[in-house]
């Protein structure tokens, strides 16, 4: 078994399609049909189901996604490790994020990881919300990620890097629109689109607590996945939102946005890891992010703490 087998299959693996993967690898499709034959002809057993139309993974090849993954993760490390291991720390650190709301904070973690500690890989997962990152901090799948307050499991360490406004987001020629500051109450009756409910989702916890507040609780009409989802189908007058100030960036035709004159406190956005994770590349991004971005003074009081 080669190296080069296990990119072939994990390629095959992701694209389910060998002609897919052939591009991927800038290789012809024959050569990577030939590559997974030799492979399962050395473990003897069969790694994907074929047919004229489709391709699907076996039982087999489900079991070899994750170590030959695995594989491929501690080749980069190792390489790494020559590179870097005389001039500082090496590792693979995984941190998850929410696209729309990182825009600013992720390029200067990143940037400041790269320089800094060339020998770490800081492995960025999109479109996890914040209550997920501590869920997959907690199981091991994730080491560190933005999220917001509350965290209340004990085992997690956070440090908060931003204040967040909630805002509304409607369309432009909505009724409300014409007003330049709006009432929490002002929302009661209106469509909403927002998160999943199932998602884990901090802001969408946040809209029906300021809602209860106001006396109402929100009409939610449709779900979508992330914020430039969201926002997209409100300028489309499918419904309002309640969002975070820090996504105010997305601008499209038919869409604005509008602050409470309701006294709403601000949510924090956090940097979160595992307390016992002692992995001396994650305390290296720690390290790099709190002095990046230290905790803005002076802290407000905070809707959810």
């Amino acid at each position: 078994m080669e190296i080069r087998h296990l990119r072939t299959f994990l390629a095959v693996a992701e694209e389910l399609h060998f002609g897919r993967a052939a591009a991927r690898l800038h290789m012809a499709q024959p050569p990577v049909s030939q590559q997974i034959q030799q492979l399962e002809k050395e473990l003897g057993v069969q790694l994907f189901e074929r047919n004229t139309r489709s391709v699907s993974l076996t039982k087999a090849g489900q079991a070899l996604q994750g170590p030959a993954q695995k594989v491929l993760n501690d080749l980069d490390l190792a390489k790494r490790a020559a590179m870097f291991g005389s001039s500082g720390i090496t590792g693979r650190v995984s941190l998850g994020f929410a696209s729309a709301s990182s825009r600013r904070v992720l390029p200067l973690i990143t940037r400041a990881v790269k320089g800094s500690e060339p020998g770490i890989d800081l492995a960025l997962q999109g479109q996890t919300y914040g209550g997920a990152v501590v869920n997959q901090i907690l199981s091991g799948s994730l080491d560190m990620g933005l999220a917001r307050l509350p965290v209340r499991d004990p085992s997690i360490d956070w440090h908060i890097i931003d204040f967040e406004t909630l805002v509304a987001a409607l369309p432009e020629d909505h009724p409300l629109a014409a007003k330049p500051e709006l009432e929490v109450a002002d929302l009661a009756g209106e469509p909403f689109v927002t998160f999943p409910g199932t998602q884990g989702s901090t802001v969408r916890d946040a809209t029906a607590l300021i809602a209860l507040q106001a006396g109402f609780s929100p009409r939610i009409v449709q779900e979508a996945p992330d914020s430039y989802t969201i926002l997209s189908l409100v300028a489309a007058g499918v419904g309002i939102t309640v969002t975070v100030s820090s996504v105010q960036h997305i601008q499209m035709p038919g869409l604005c946005y509008r602050a409470f004159s309701t006294p709403v406190p601000k949510m924090a956005a956090v940097l979160a890891w595992h307390k016992k994770n002692t992995d001396p590349a994650l305390h290296a991004v720690v390290a790099i992010a709190q002095e990046l971005l230290p905790t803005p003074e002076p802290e407000p009081v905070l809707l959810i703490r």
